[in-house]
Protein backbone atom coordinates (compact mmCIF):
# COMPACT_ATOMS: atom_id res chain seq x y z
CA UNK A 1 0.00 0.00 0.00
CA UNK A 2 0.87 3.47 -0.88
CA UNK A 3 -0.88 6.18 1.27
CA UNK A 4 0.29 9.56 2.53
CA UNK A 5 -0.34 9.97 6.07
CA UNK A 6 -1.43 13.53 7.15
CA UNK A 7 -2.26 14.88 10.26
CA UNK A 8 -5.09 16.64 9.91
CA UNK A 9 -7.26 19.25 11.90
CA UNK A 10 -10.51 17.55 11.75
CA UNK A 11 -10.84 15.13 14.34
CA UNK A 12 -11.91 11.50 13.78
CA UNK A 13 -11.90 12.58 9.25
CA UNK A 14 -8.62 12.40 7.63
CA UNK A 15 -8.99 13.60 3.76
CA UNK A 16 -6.16 13.18 1.87
CA UNK A 17 -4.47 15.70 0.00
CA UNK A 18 -6.64 18.70 0.66
CA UNK A 19 -5.44 22.17 0.66
CA UNK A 20 -5.51 24.97 3.29
CA UNK A 21 -8.14 27.10 3.49
CA UNK A 22 -7.78 30.26 2.92
CA UNK A 23 -9.78 32.34 5.28
CA UNK A 24 -9.24 34.93 7.73
CA UNK A 25 -9.09 33.46 11.16
CA UNK A 26 -9.84 29.90 10.24
CA UNK A 27 -7.82 28.14 7.29
CA UNK A 28 -6.04 26.64 10.29
CA UNK A 29 -8.34 25.21 12.70
CA UNK A 30 -11.69 24.81 10.42
CA UNK A 31 -12.92 21.17 11.37
CA UNK A 32 -16.02 21.33 9.64
CA UNK A 33 -14.37 21.52 6.15
CA UNK A 34 -11.87 19.32 7.17
CA UNK A 35 -9.48 21.36 6.02
CA UNK A 36 -5.25 20.30 6.26
CA UNK A 37 -2.88 22.06 9.30
CA UNK A 38 -0.48 21.76 6.93
CA UNK A 39 0.89 18.89 4.92
CA UNK A 40 2.75 16.86 7.03
CA UNK A 41 4.66 14.39 4.99
CA UNK A 42 5.01 11.03 6.71
CA UNK A 43 4.90 8.65 3.21
CA UNK A 44 4.83 4.59 4.02
CA UNK A 45 5.60 3.11 1.00
CA UNK A 46 5.19 -0.57 2.19
CA UNK A 47 3.86 -3.72 0.69
CA UNK A 48 1.13 -5.74 2.79
CA UNK A 49 2.82 -7.65 5.59
CA UNK A 50 0.84 -10.70 5.09
CA UNK A 51 1.43 -10.92 1.38
CA UNK A 52 4.85 -11.23 -0.90
CA UNK A 53 6.66 -8.74 0.72
CA UNK A 54 6.69 -9.41 4.96
CA UNK A 55 9.15 -9.04 7.43
CA UNK A 56 10.49 -12.75 7.01
CA UNK A 57 10.83 -12.13 3.31
CA UNK A 58 12.70 -9.47 3.78
CA UNK A 59 15.95 -10.79 5.95
CA UNK A 60 15.22 -13.90 3.95
CA UNK A 61 16.17 -10.62 0.88
CA UNK A 62 18.46 -9.01 2.55
CA UNK A 63 20.68 -12.19 2.89
CA UNK A 64 20.48 -13.13 -0.51
CA UNK A 65 21.39 -9.44 -1.63
CA UNK A 66 25.01 -9.86 0.11
CA UNK A 67 25.54 -13.28 -2.39
CA UNK A 68 25.49 -11.02 -4.84
CA UNK A 69 28.37 -9.44 -6.88
CA UNK A 70 28.05 -5.63 -6.57
CA UNK A 71 27.95 -4.58 -9.70
CA UNK A 72 24.35 -6.39 -10.31
CA UNK A 73 22.86 -4.58 -7.76
CA UNK A 74 22.42 -0.54 -6.26
CA UNK A 75 23.32 0.02 -3.38
CA UNK A 76 20.36 1.74 -1.16
CA UNK A 77 21.55 5.19 -1.76
CA UNK A 78 21.72 4.92 -5.26
CA UNK A 79 18.52 3.16 -5.28
CA UNK A 80 16.86 6.31 -3.74
CA UNK A 81 18.63 8.64 -6.23
CA UNK A 82 17.16 6.24 -8.70
CA UNK A 83 13.76 7.37 -7.41
CA UNK A 84 13.90 10.79 -7.60
CA UNK A 85 16.48 11.85 -10.85
CA UNK A 86 15.30 9.17 -13.30
CA UNK A 87 12.55 9.96 -15.66
CA UNK A 88 11.04 6.96 -14.79
CA UNK A 89 10.89 6.26 -10.99
CA UNK A 90 9.27 2.96 -11.82
CA UNK A 91 12.33 1.17 -12.96
CA UNK A 92 13.56 1.45 -9.50
CA UNK A 93 11.08 -0.73 -7.89
CA UNK A 94 10.36 -4.32 -7.90
CA UNK A 95 7.69 -5.95 -9.92
CA UNK A 96 6.06 -6.98 -6.21
CA UNK A 97 5.88 -3.48 -5.35
CA UNK A 98 4.29 -1.88 -8.46
CA UNK A 99 1.90 -4.84 -8.30
CA UNK A 100 0.93 -2.83 -5.27
CA UNK A 101 1.21 0.65 -6.15
CA UNK A 102 0.83 1.13 -10.39
CA UNK A 103 3.25 3.44 -11.66
CA UNK A 104 1.45 6.02 -12.49
CA UNK A 105 0.46 6.00 -8.73
CA UNK A 106 4.38 6.30 -8.19
CA UNK A 107 4.28 9.20 -10.82
CA UNK A 108 1.93 11.06 -9.10
CA UNK A 109 2.44 10.66 -5.34
CA UNK A 110 6.44 11.30 -6.33
CA UNK A 111 5.26 14.64 -7.97
CA UNK A 112 3.24 15.67 -5.02
CA UNK A 113 6.11 15.00 -3.02
CA UNK A 114 8.52 17.47 -5.27
CA UNK A 115 5.66 20.09 -4.87
CA UNK A 116 5.61 20.37 -1.65
CA UNK A 117 9.56 19.71 -0.51
CA UNK A 118 10.97 21.46 -3.83
CA UNK A 119 13.99 19.63 -5.95
CA UNK A 120 15.49 16.48 -4.81
CA UNK A 121 19.33 17.83 -3.50
CA UNK A 122 21.16 14.41 -2.82
CA UNK A 123 21.32 11.31 -0.27
CA UNK A 124 23.20 10.79 2.80
CA UNK A 125 23.98 8.35 5.11
CA UNK A 126 23.10 8.92 9.04
CA UNK A 127 24.22 7.27 12.44
CA UNK A 128 21.86 4.58 11.82
CA UNK A 129 22.90 2.07 9.06
CA UNK A 130 18.95 1.57 8.13
CA UNK A 131 18.27 5.29 7.61
CA UNK A 132 19.24 7.61 4.97
CA UNK A 133 18.62 11.13 5.10
CA UNK A 134 17.28 12.41 1.50
CA UNK A 135 17.12 16.56 1.17
CA UNK A 136 15.27 18.44 -0.94
CA UNK A 137 15.50 22.31 -1.69
CA UNK A 138 13.11 23.10 1.20
CA UNK A 139 13.91 20.21 3.99
CA UNK A 140 14.33 16.33 4.24
CA UNK A 141 13.12 13.11 4.92
CA UNK A 142 14.30 10.11 6.40
CA UNK A 143 14.23 7.19 4.29
CA UNK A 144 14.29 3.35 5.49
CA UNK A 145 14.72 0.96 2.16
CA UNK A 146 14.66 -2.63 1.36
CA UNK A 147 15.95 -3.85 -1.83
CA UNK A 148 15.25 -7.07 -4.05
CA UNK A 149 18.59 -9.09 -4.76
CA UNK A 150 19.12 -6.66 -8.04
CA UNK A 151 18.69 -3.39 -5.95
CA UNK A 152 14.99 -2.26 -6.91
CA UNK A 153 13.24 -1.25 -3.94
CA UNK A 154 10.57 -3.42 -2.31
CA UNK A 155 9.86 -1.44 0.75
CA UNK A 156 10.71 1.84 1.31
CA UNK A 157 9.58 4.12 4.42
CA UNK A 158 9.46 8.16 3.72
CA UNK A 159 9.33 10.45 7.43
CA UNK A 160 9.91 13.53 8.40
CA UNK A 161 12.79 14.14 10.43
CA UNK A 162 12.72 16.03 14.16
CA UNK A 163 14.64 19.26 14.29
CA UNK A 164 16.28 20.63 17.70
CA UNK A 165 15.60 24.10 18.97
CA UNK A 166 18.70 24.99 17.74
CA UNK A 167 17.93 23.46 13.57
CA UNK A 168 14.43 25.36 14.08
CA UNK A 169 16.18 28.72 15.00
CA UNK A 170 18.59 28.46 12.19
CA UNK A 171 15.81 27.57 9.57
CA UNK A 172 13.36 30.08 10.54
CA UNK A 173 15.65 33.19 10.57
CA UNK A 174 16.38 32.46 6.50
CA UNK A 175 12.43 32.94 6.30
CA UNK A 176 11.52 35.81 3.70
CA UNK A 177 8.75 36.55 6.44
CA UNK A 178 8.98 38.26 10.27
CA UNK A 179 8.99 35.18 12.48
CA UNK A 180 8.82 34.26 16.49
CA UNK A 181 9.41 31.48 18.33
CA UNK A 182 9.05 30.38 21.70
CA UNK A 183 9.72 26.69 23.43
CA UNK A 184 8.84 26.57 26.67
CA UNK A 185 9.48 23.27 28.91
CA UNK A 186 7.77 23.67 32.38
CA UNK A 187 8.39 27.42 31.90
CA UNK A 188 11.92 27.18 30.84
CA UNK A 189 13.05 28.48 27.88
CA UNK A 190 14.31 26.32 25.41
CA UNK A 191 14.32 28.23 22.48
CA UNK A 192 13.48 31.52 21.93
CA UNK A 193 13.79 33.81 18.32
CA UNK A 194 12.00 37.68 18.56
CA UNK A 195 9.62 35.99 21.16
CA UNK A 196 8.43 39.44 22.56
CA UNK A 197 8.08 40.68 19.59
CA UNK A 198 3.86 41.60 18.76
CA UNK A 199 3.00 39.68 15.31
CA UNK A 200 -0.07 39.70 14.11
CA UNK A 201 -1.28 36.12 14.76
CA UNK A 202 -4.95 36.07 12.83
CA UNK A 203 -7.61 33.53 15.09
CA UNK A 204 -5.16 32.59 17.79
CA UNK A 205 -6.11 35.90 19.67
CA UNK A 206 -9.56 33.91 20.39
CA UNK A 207 -7.36 32.49 23.65
CA UNK A 208 -7.82 36.11 24.89
CA UNK A 209 -11.68 35.93 24.59
CA UNK A 210 -11.67 32.70 26.22
CA UNK A 211 -9.43 33.45 28.90
CA UNK A 212 -12.31 36.56 29.26
CA UNK A 213 -15.01 34.09 29.24
CA UNK A 214 -13.44 31.45 32.10
CA UNK A 215 -12.50 35.12 34.16
CA UNK A 216 -16.46 35.82 34.13
CA UNK A 217 -17.56 31.95 34.85
CA UNK A 218 -14.62 31.70 37.81
CA UNK A 219 -15.56 35.20 39.49
CA UNK A 220 -19.60 33.52 39.38
CA UNK A 221 -20.96 36.29 36.68
CA UNK A 222 -21.77 33.36 34.18
CA UNK A 223 -21.45 29.34 34.06
CA UNK A 224 -20.77 27.66 31.04
CA UNK A 225 -24.18 26.08 30.89
CA UNK A 226 -25.58 29.98 30.21
CA UNK A 227 -27.95 29.98 27.35
CA UNK A 228 -28.44 32.46 24.88
CA UNK A 229 -29.89 33.13 21.02
CA UNK A 230 -28.05 33.42 18.08
CA UNK A 231 -28.35 36.98 16.70
CA UNK A 232 -27.91 38.35 13.14
CA UNK A 233 -25.35 41.03 14.48
CA UNK A 234 -23.56 39.01 15.53
CA UNK A 235 -22.85 36.67 12.38
CA UNK A 236 -19.65 37.30 10.26
CA UNK A 237 -17.28 35.56 7.46
CA UNK A 238 -16.08 31.91 7.61
CA UNK A 239 -14.48 29.88 9.06
CA UNK A 240 -16.93 28.34 11.32
CA UNK A 241 -20.33 26.92 11.08
CA UNK A 242 -22.82 29.33 13.08
CA UNK A 243 -23.01 32.57 10.26
CA UNK A 244 -25.66 29.88 8.14
CA UNK A 245 -27.68 28.89 11.39
CA UNK A 246 -30.99 30.58 11.82
CA UNK A 247 -31.07 33.30 14.27
CA UNK A 248 -32.58 32.66 17.84
CA UNK A 249 -30.97 29.22 17.96
CA UNK A 250 -30.23 28.52 21.32
CA UNK A 251 -27.04 28.09 22.16
CA UNK A 252 -24.79 27.44 25.48
CA UNK A 253 -21.47 29.60 26.35
CA UNK A 254 -19.71 26.20 26.35
CA UNK A 255 -20.86 25.71 22.71
CA UNK A 256 -19.95 28.86 21.46
CA UNK A 257 -16.59 28.49 23.44
CA UNK A 258 -15.56 25.16 21.74
CA UNK A 259 -16.80 26.33 18.28
CA UNK A 260 -14.65 28.96 18.39
CA UNK A 261 -11.43 27.36 19.51
CA UNK A 262 -12.05 24.26 17.54
CA UNK A 263 -13.67 25.38 14.55
CA UNK A 264 -12.25 28.65 14.92
CA UNK A 265 -15.81 29.86 14.36
CA UNK A 266 -15.45 33.72 13.73
CA UNK A 267 -19.55 33.95 14.59
CA UNK A 268 -19.10 32.49 17.96
CA UNK A 269 -16.14 34.21 18.47
CA UNK A 270 -18.26 37.65 17.88
CA UNK A 271 -21.07 36.44 20.46
CA UNK A 272 -18.89 35.50 22.86
CA UNK A 273 -16.64 39.18 22.52
CA UNK A 274 -20.21 40.73 22.62
CA UNK A 275 -21.35 38.69 25.69
CA UNK A 276 -18.08 39.58 28.25
CA UNK A 277 -17.47 42.94 26.78
CA UNK A 278 -14.62 44.35 24.61
CA UNK A 279 -13.11 45.87 27.58
CA UNK A 280 -13.16 42.42 29.79
CA UNK A 281 -11.27 40.94 26.65
CA UNK A 282 -8.74 44.25 26.48
CA UNK A 283 -7.87 42.96 29.45
CA UNK A 284 -5.89 39.98 28.39
CA UNK A 285 -4.18 41.62 25.56
CA UNK A 286 -4.20 45.95 26.34
CA UNK A 287 -1.74 46.15 22.66
CA UNK A 288 -5.30 45.47 21.03
CA UNK A 289 -7.22 48.29 21.35
CA UNK A 290 -9.73 48.44 20.47
CA UNK A 291 -10.41 44.77 20.19
CA UNK A 292 -11.70 44.24 17.37
CA UNK A 293 -14.01 41.53 16.44
CA UNK A 294 -13.71 39.42 13.02
CA UNK A 295 -16.76 41.70 11.54
CA UNK A 296 -15.24 44.38 12.28
CA UNK A 297 -11.64 43.88 10.82
CA UNK A 298 -13.31 41.95 7.87
CA UNK A 299 -15.16 45.37 7.24
CA UNK A 300 -12.31 47.06 7.83
CA UNK A 301 -10.18 44.67 5.51
CA UNK A 302 -13.18 45.15 2.24
CA UNK A 303 -11.77 47.64 -0.35
CA UNK A 304 -15.02 49.19 -0.26
CA UNK A 305 -14.90 50.81 3.02
CA UNK A 306 -11.80 52.17 2.01
CA UNK A 307 -12.87 55.74 3.58
CA UNK A 308 -13.47 53.88 7.00
CA UNK A 309 -10.06 51.99 6.75
CA UNK A 310 -8.42 55.39 6.94
CA UNK A 311 -9.62 57.16 8.73
CA UNK A 312 -9.16 53.97 11.21
CA UNK A 313 -5.61 54.03 10.44
CA UNK A 314 -4.98 57.79 10.71
CA UNK A 315 -6.82 57.64 14.35
CA UNK A 316 -6.29 57.41 18.23
CA UNK A 317 -8.25 54.92 20.23
CA UNK A 318 -10.85 56.88 20.87
CA UNK A 319 -11.43 58.20 17.62
CA UNK A 320 -11.11 54.53 16.41
CA UNK A 321 -13.67 53.06 19.46
CA UNK A 322 -15.68 56.26 17.52
CA UNK A 323 -16.08 54.28 14.47
CA UNK A 324 -17.08 51.08 16.12
CA UNK A 325 -21.06 51.46 15.31
CA UNK A 326 -20.00 52.37 11.66
CA UNK A 327 -17.92 49.04 11.31
CA UNK A 328 -20.58 46.63 12.86
CA UNK A 329 -23.15 47.96 9.73
CA UNK A 330 -20.52 48.22 6.83
CA UNK A 331 -21.18 44.97 4.38
CA UNK A 332 -18.75 42.42 4.43
CA UNK A 333 -16.45 41.80 1.48
CA UNK A 334 -16.52 38.43 -0.43
CA UNK A 335 -14.96 35.80 1.65
CA UNK A 336 -12.50 34.96 -1.88
CA UNK A 337 -10.77 38.03 -0.82
CA UNK A 338 -8.75 36.53 1.37
CA UNK A 339 -7.78 33.74 -0.60
CA UNK A 340 -4.87 35.86 -2.47
CA UNK A 341 -2.48 38.50 -1.30
CA UNK A 342 -1.92 39.61 2.12
CA UNK A 343 -5.04 42.18 3.02
CA UNK A 344 -4.28 45.24 5.29
CA UNK A 345 -2.32 43.36 7.79
CA UNK A 346 -2.39 46.53 9.97
CA UNK A 347 -5.62 45.28 10.63
CA UNK A 348 -5.31 42.24 12.95
CA UNK A 349 -4.91 41.31 16.24
CA UNK A 350 -0.71 41.30 17.83
CA UNK A 351 0.67 39.25 20.44
CA UNK A 352 4.20 37.86 21.27
CA UNK A 353 5.13 34.11 21.13
CA UNK A 354 5.30 34.73 25.09
CA UNK A 355 1.84 35.95 25.77
CA UNK A 356 0.65 32.95 23.31
CA UNK A 357 2.09 30.97 25.59
CA UNK A 358 1.14 32.09 28.89
CA UNK A 359 -2.62 32.62 27.49
CA UNK A 360 -2.45 28.95 26.44
CA UNK A 361 -0.97 27.33 30.15
CA UNK A 362 -3.91 29.03 31.77
CA UNK A 363 -6.32 27.45 29.54
CA UNK A 364 -5.15 24.37 28.54
CA UNK A 365 -6.96 22.40 31.61
CA UNK A 366 -10.15 23.32 29.74
CA UNK A 367 -11.38 19.78 27.93
CA UNK A 368 -12.65 22.07 24.93
CA UNK A 369 -8.64 23.14 24.22
CA UNK A 370 -8.54 19.46 23.18
CA UNK A 371 -11.28 19.03 20.70
CA UNK A 372 -8.46 20.07 17.63
CA UNK A 373 -5.00 18.60 18.42
CA UNK A 374 -3.83 20.71 15.62
CA UNK A 375 -0.26 19.86 13.77
CA UNK A 376 0.62 17.58 16.76
CA UNK A 377 -0.34 13.64 17.15
CA UNK A 378 -2.68 12.95 20.23
CA UNK A 379 -0.98 9.29 20.52
CA UNK A 380 2.47 10.84 20.59
CA UNK A 381 1.28 12.90 23.99
CA UNK A 382 -0.32 12.44 27.25
CA UNK A 383 -2.85 15.94 26.18
CA UNK A 384 -2.60 18.22 23.66
CA UNK A 385 -3.77 21.55 23.34
CA UNK A 386 -3.98 23.73 20.36
CA UNK A 387 -4.63 26.78 18.62
CA UNK A 388 -3.76 28.41 15.58
CA UNK A 389 -4.82 31.27 12.86
CA UNK A 390 -3.87 32.71 9.77
CA UNK A 391 -4.85 35.10 6.56
CA UNK A 392 -2.99 35.46 3.56
CA UNK A 393 0.37 36.66 5.24
CA UNK A 394 -0.09 35.40 8.85
CA UNK A 395 0.56 31.98 10.21
CA UNK A 396 0.43 31.76 13.83
CA UNK A 397 0.66 28.05 15.35
CA UNK A 398 -0.08 27.48 19.50
CA UNK A 399 -0.02 24.47 21.45
CA UNK A 400 0.43 23.22 24.79
CA UNK A 401 1.81 19.78 25.55
CA UNK A 402 2.26 17.22 28.52
CA UNK A 403 4.26 14.21 27.63
CA UNK A 404 3.87 10.90 29.76
CA UNK A 405 6.17 12.01 32.42
CA UNK A 406 4.37 14.86 33.63
CA UNK A 407 6.49 17.96 31.57
CA UNK A 408 4.71 20.51 30.33
CA UNK A 409 5.43 22.25 27.26
CA UNK A 410 4.68 24.81 24.65
CA UNK A 411 6.01 25.64 21.08
CA UNK A 412 4.43 29.17 19.19
CA UNK A 413 5.40 29.93 16.27
CA UNK A 414 4.42 33.07 13.74
CA UNK A 415 5.13 34.04 10.39
CA UNK A 416 4.02 37.65 9.08
CA UNK A 417 4.91 38.81 5.18
CA UNK A 418 2.22 41.74 4.64
CA UNK A 419 3.89 41.41 0.48
CA UNK A 420 3.06 37.90 -0.47
CA UNK A 421 1.46 34.79 0.88
CA UNK A 422 3.44 32.44 3.12
CA UNK A 423 4.49 28.55 2.11
CA UNK A 424 1.77 27.20 5.04
CA UNK A 425 2.67 23.42 3.86
CA UNK A 426 5.90 24.47 3.87
CA UNK A 427 6.14 26.03 7.44
CA UNK A 428 3.68 23.42 8.99
CA UNK A 429 6.39 20.86 7.70
CA UNK A 430 8.74 22.49 9.60
CA UNK A 431 6.53 22.93 12.93
CA UNK A 432 5.68 19.37 12.74
CA UNK A 433 9.73 18.64 12.75
CA UNK A 434 9.98 20.69 16.09
CA UNK A 435 7.38 18.50 17.47
CA UNK A 436 8.74 15.47 16.75
CA UNK A 437 12.32 16.97 18.08
CA UNK A 438 10.67 17.70 21.36
CA UNK A 439 9.41 13.87 21.91
CA UNK A 440 13.13 12.74 22.25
Amino acid sequence: MFRWVIHHIKAGLRPIGTRLNTRLGGRIGAIARSLLLALILSAFILSPLASAFNLEEQSAMAAEQQSQPMAQRRSPEQALECVFTTANPADCFADSFLRQVPPEQVQSLLASLRQDLGEYRGVQPTDDPNRYRVDFERGHLLARIALNPVGQIGSLLLEPSALSPEEAIAQLQQANARTSLLILKNGEELAALNPDEPLAVGSTFKLAVLAALRQQIESGDRTWDDSVQLRPAWKSLPSGLLQDWPDGTALTLETLATLMISLSDNTATDALIHLVGRTAVEAFSPRNTPFLTTREAFALKDPENAPLLQRYREGDEAERRALLPQLESAPLPPAALFEGDPVALDVEWFFTARELCELMAALQDLPLMGVNPGVANPADWAQVTYKGGSEPGVLNLTTGLRDAAENQFCLSATWNNAEEPLDEQAWGILYDQILRGLRF
